[in-house]
């Protein structure tokens, strides 16, 4: 197998690309794989090296070869001028977030995001002295409104965090440069193989690796890419925090890269059969899944996506806590838990009432958020029809 050439690689197609970015076995004694490189210290051969910290490699927290090989991979995947790597999703936001206020700055965040970076805002950067105003999610270009002279930031998701509003990006992207703000963006749902984000505008690129990057629910990890405006602050932010992921989980995610579009392209075809079938229960008000025809914020889905997930929710009708429970306490293939993006189904409850502040969250009935799995689909149905009917039963 010879290296790529610029030109080669410059022509693969996303597949493709996957396998072969961030992957140099000439360089590794033919191994395919980069290896794990635990390390802190790095050895100089002369003092005007040491000095001069000119070398590939300086210190642990300065980037390893597997590091580089991740983040090199991910820039080339995304469309980046460059990436870093953090311990969590949840760093990632934090980091790019610092990367781009300072003391005294406004920031806009929608009114759907995560609720841990909800907290972060609400706490640290209120501590720090820059004040959050969030925004209707499907405000779109109408954010123009709401940019002071000391706005800074638009921090975007899209879909939301568990409600699942789609966000007009590349308009958001058009109102906030033209007043110089930078536009953050948390891409988990989609990777940038569903929505590539700097191609949109986005300027900071949030990924939780964590979820579809990982994909067997073993790591932690949160990726920043940045477009060349922003690639220079982001790495002297990063470099002051020395905000380092583990090298072991760094190695596991390269390892699910290759898979990654492979993983997703079924994600997607288990999540809409799931969706498609969940639509047809007497027992659901409506699915909150952006792929569907007739979900809200399809159109934008349709126009700026080139895929979807398998993540999404549904309102049940009115129902009792009592019979929820009775329903996903006895769901035996659907797990319980706070992530997404494993090759495992989860199920939870949610409810975005108490902390939406810009928005009234009514969406007529109780909500669950569903991680469809790579189980069988019919199998996955049984379970839910068997959890439809002590949710009947119990009511």
């Amino acid at each position: 197998m010879s290296k790529l050439s610029d030109e080669t690689r410059k022509s693969l197609r996303t597949r493709t690309r996957l396998i072969t970015a961030g992957r140099e076995p000439e360089e590794q004694f033919g191994y395919v794989n980069t290896p794990i490189y635990r390390g802190s210290t790095v050895l100089s051969p002369t003092v005007a090296a040491l000095k001069g910290r000119k070398a590939r490699f300086t210190y642990g927290t300065k980037g390893t070869p597997t590091t580089e090989a991740l983040e090199s991979a991910w820039s080339e995947i995304a469309g980046a001028a460059g990436t870093v790597l953090a311990p969590t999703g949840l760093a990632a936001v934090t980091l790019a977030l610092l990367t781009a206020v300072k003391s005294g700055d406004h920031i806009l965040v929608t009114d759907s995001a995560y609720q841990p970076s909800r907290h972060f805002c609400d706490t640290i950067l209120a501590r720090m002295g820059v004040e959050t105003t969030y925004f209707d999610p499907t405000l779109g270009a109408g954010i123009a409104s709401l940019i002071r002279n000391n706005t800074s930031v638009v921090l975007t998701e899209a879909p939301g965090s568990q409600s699942f509003e789609m966000q007009d990006i590349p308009a958001i992207s058009e109102v906030a440069h033209a007043h110089g703000l930078c536009v953050i963006m948390d891409n988990t749902w989609a990777t940038p193989l569903f929505f590539p984000p700097h191609e949109r505008g986005v300027d900071l690129a949030v990924e939780a690796g964590t979820k579809y990057l990982s994909g067997h629910s073993d790591l932690l990890l949160g990726l920043v890419s940045a477009n060349p405006a922003w690639w220079p602050e982001l790495r002297a932010t990063f470099d002051a925090f020395a905000m380092c992921a583990g090298p072991e989980d760094v190695f596991l995610a390269l390892r699910g890269l290759r898979t990654m579009e492979l993983r997703l392209r079924e994600a997607e075809r288990q999540g809409l059969a799931l969706a498609s079938w969940l639509q047809a229960r007497p027992e659901v008000l409506q699915v909150l899944h952006p792929a569907l025809p007739d979900a809200p914020g399809h159109d934008i889905w349709k126009r700026d996506f080139l895929g979807s997930s398998g993540l999404f929710s549904i309102v049940l009708k009115p129902c009792s806590d009592k019979a929820i429970a009775a329903m996903l306490d006895g769901l035996e293939l659907f797990g319980m838990g706070y992530s997404w993006g494993g090759f495992e189904s989860l199920v939870i409850p949610f409810d975005c009432t108490s902390y939406r502040t810009a928005t009234a969250w009514k969406p007529g009935g109780p909500t669950l958020r569903f991680q469809v799995g790579f189980e069988d689909i019919l199998d996955l149905q049984d379970d839910l029809d068997r959890g439809f009917a002590r949710l009947r039963q119990s009511d």
